[in-house]
Parts: structure tokens; C-alpha cells; sequence
């Protein structure tokens, strides 16, 4: 009996860590939106009756309209009123069938349920004149290719200060300074799906030559762990991403194609444009404290800094704000930092708040997300290294 009772909590302990793990946000990972389903319906017109054919050897004598056979008449069932019955079907019309239209959810596949209008039932009496045929219909167009909707809204790097106006598109890309290669150790609280959790991330940056890696990795307690990955090359307007990587119990990516100005994705959501500036999820880290490095002074509270922002699904363009320097109590000691915001700006946003640290290259040494359903993650600094 204690044998038993100590299996059973091992399980529920295994299957308590699963449920956090699986909702602990990460390098700003997105909520699932609910999905649904979409219905579309189309008209099936009535197969007209084959020709009579005259058999072998005989000339079939003229007829004005052939003639079915005679066949015997069954006696037809009483039929109650018309207003009685909730199951009468309309005869459905002779029309060529409407194009069933695709409306993919936020979890990337394509959900489509067809219904047809039954076919009219045949009658006692004489069969119905074939309709006319439908017209033949021309062949759709190929579709456009797809690109996400915030993709689309903007490019580049805007940078406003308080009551400006943005950079020009003419406008030189602003400079950048890249930090020294670190590895961050944090610790991470927070809530997942109800529960209280705690657990260890770190955050690897590495640059050799013109080539990056940037790392970050959050585990848990008898659950293993989660990988964010980013790679590419380092210019003189920072970081160029050629791929993100997304991995838990599978790997998700986003492929970057300057050349195309696209990026793919392969959980098979729409593209997305890859314009001048764009970063996922990890590099915006680094990223964003390349540009605070470079010239301090120019970003005084109230600045908003606004860029494409790549997940492993999709592209956004996200608004930071810069909100003043703070000195935080960390696990690693009192830390000197400067604060960015960004608010949700739609239904599922995260509420994001970033510390960053002159010290340290402006790299981030407190990341907290809010989730809209009230779930957070809170990563503090604990200690950092080099490579």
C-alpha cells in the first residue's frame, strides 16, 4: 500500500511540472489565440438522366423527348401540412459550386468543413427536364503569396522622442554597439495555468567575427528543459538573423531570405517580410542594447523604439519605451539598469518589461512577461560570466 500511494505522487509531482513548463513564456513568447472553425457551404446541382440509347442494329424512331419506361406506381404515403414538418428541403438550385474559402486559425493549420444541400428527391411522376448546364467556370487565379498583416504595416527601425516624429526612411540606420560575449545565469518565479513555479535560465551571447550566436535555455525541476536559438551575422546596423529556433518537445523555426525579403516559417504559418531591422524573439535582446549602447543620451525617457519582431509563427512590429533608470536588488547584487515597457497593443499581447545594464554591455538582467489571463514570468540576474 505505501508503494502504491508513492506512485501515485511521483505521477501527480510528473504531471504537475509538466503543466508549468509547458506554460512558462520564454523570450517573449506569444499566447495561443483560441482557433476556429470555419464553415462554408455549397450547392451540388442534380446529375441530369443519361440519354437513351437505342440498342444495337435498330434506327430508334424519332420522338419529340424520350420516354422512360413505364414502371409501376407506388401508392404515395399521406403527407402531412407543409407547416407541420421541420425536415422539408428546398430543391436545391442547378448553380456551379461556390468556392470554399480559407480562413487559417492563429495555430497555422487551415480548418475548413464543407456541407452540401442535398439533391432534390425524384418523384412518382415523370422525371425532371435536365437542367442546363452550368457555365463552365474560369480558373481561379493563382493567389498571392501571403504575408502576415502586421508585416506589412512598417519597416525598419523607428526611433520617436517624446512628443517627435519618427526616423525618415532616408534617414541614416542608427548605429549600433555590439557587447562583449556573456553568459547570464537567472533565476525565473512566476505563475503558469494557475500553479507557482520556479526554475533556472540562462542567456549565452557569442560573437565571433562577423558571425553570432545568441542562446537562451529555461529548465525545470524533472521536466527537461526549453531552447530559444539565434543565429546570423553582425553589420554595422547589428544583428542579422538567418534563423530562429524554437524547441521544447518539438522544434519550431523561422528561415530567414533577405535576398526574397522573406521569412518562412515551418509550422506552415503565412510569410512574412524580412525588411531592414527585423529581429526574432532572441536577438531583440541583444539588439535593443546595441542601440542604447551606441548613444546613450539620445534615449531619454519617453523614447519609443519600434521594430519587426519575429517569432517561430509569425511577425509583429513591437514599441518599446524607454521609462528611466532604475537600480534593482538582485540575486547578483544591487545592478544599475535602464527600463524599457511595452504595453499590449491587441487582444493575447504580453505585457513586456525589460532592464537592461550599462554595466553589462546593456545586456537584460530582469526580463518580467504578463500574460493577459494574469500568468507571468519573472527572470532575475543571478550571476554573469564569459562564454
Amino acid at each position: 500500500m505505501p508503494r502504491r500511494a508513492l506512485v501515485f505522487i511521483t505521477a501527480l509531482v510528473l504531471a504537475l511540472h509538466w503543466l508549468v513548463l509547458s506554460g512558462v513564456p520564454l523570450a517573449w513568447d506569444s499566447p495561443a489565440q483560441p482557433s476556429s472553425q470555419v464553415f462554408s457551404t455549397r450547392s451540388i446541382a442534380p446529375a441530369p438522366p443519361p440519354p437513351a440509347v437505342a440498342p444495337s442494329g435498330v434506327t430508334a424512331a424519332p420522338v419529340a423527348a424520350p420516354q422512360p419506361p413505364p414502371r409501376k406506381k407506388a401508392p404515395a404515403p399521406k403527407r402531412p401540412p407543409a407547416p407541420a414538418t421541420l425536415d422539408r428541403l428546398e430543391p436545391a438550385p442547378a448553380a456551379a459550386p461556390v468556392a470554399e474559402a480559407d480562413a487559417p486559425a492563429d495555430t497555422g493549420a487551415a480548418t475548413t468543413v464543407a456541407s452540401a444541400t442535398p439533391e432534390t428527391p425524384a418523384t412518382d411522376t415523370a422525371p425532371a427536364p435536365a437542367p442546363a448546364p452550368a457555365p463552365a467556370a474560369s480558373a481561379p487565379a493563382a493567389p498571392a503569396e501571403p504575408v502576415t498583416e502586421d508585416a506589412q504595416t512598417g519597416t525598419g527601425v523607428d526611433i520617436r522622442p517624446p512628443g517627435g516624429t519618427g526616423r525618415s526612411a532616408s534617414a541614416p540606420p542608427p548605429p549600433v554597439r555590439m557587447p562583449a560575449p556573456t553568459r547570464l545565469a537567472f533565476d525565473v518565479s512566476g505563475q503558469a495555468k494557475k500553479f507557482a513555479y520556479s526554475a533556472r535560465a540562462e542567456l549565452l551571447w557569442q560573437q565571433v567575427g562577423n558571425r553570432y550566436e545568441a542562446r537562451q535555455e529555461i529548465s525545470a525541476f524533472l521536466v527537461g528543459t526549453r531552447t530559444q536559438r539565434s543565429v546570423g551575422t553582425v553589420t554595422e546596423q547589428g544583428l542579422l538573423p538567418e534563423k530562429f529556433s524554437d524547441k521544447s518537445r518539438s522544434e519550431q523555426a523561422a528561415h530567414f531570405d533577405y535576398d526574397k525579403g522573406r521569412v518562412t516559417f515551418s509550422a506552415n504559418t503565412p510569410d512574412a517580410a524580412a525588411g531592414p531591422g527585423v529581429q526574432d524573439r532572441l536577438s531583440l535582446f541583444i539588439q535593443l542594447g546595441a542601440l542604447l549602447a551606441a548613444d546613450p543620451s539620445r534615449f531619454v525617457p519617453g523614447t519609443q523604439i519600434t521594430l519587426t519582431t519575429v517569432s517561430a509563427r509569425s511577425a509583429d512590429r513591437w514599441t518599446f519605451t524607454v521609462e528611466g533608470p532604475e537600480t534593482l536588488d538582485l540575486p547578483a547584487g544591487p545592478t544599475p539598469a535602464l527600463k524599457l515597457l511595452r504595453l499590449p497593443r491587441k487582444d493575447y499581447d504580453q505585457k513586456a518589461e525589460l532592464w537592461v545594464a550599462p554595466g553589462l554591455g546593456y545586456l537584460p538582467v530582469r526580463i518580467k512577461l504578463t500574460q493577459a489571463n494574469g500568468d507571468f514570468a519573472d527572470l532575475l540576474l543571478r550571476a554573469s560570466s564569459p562564454p
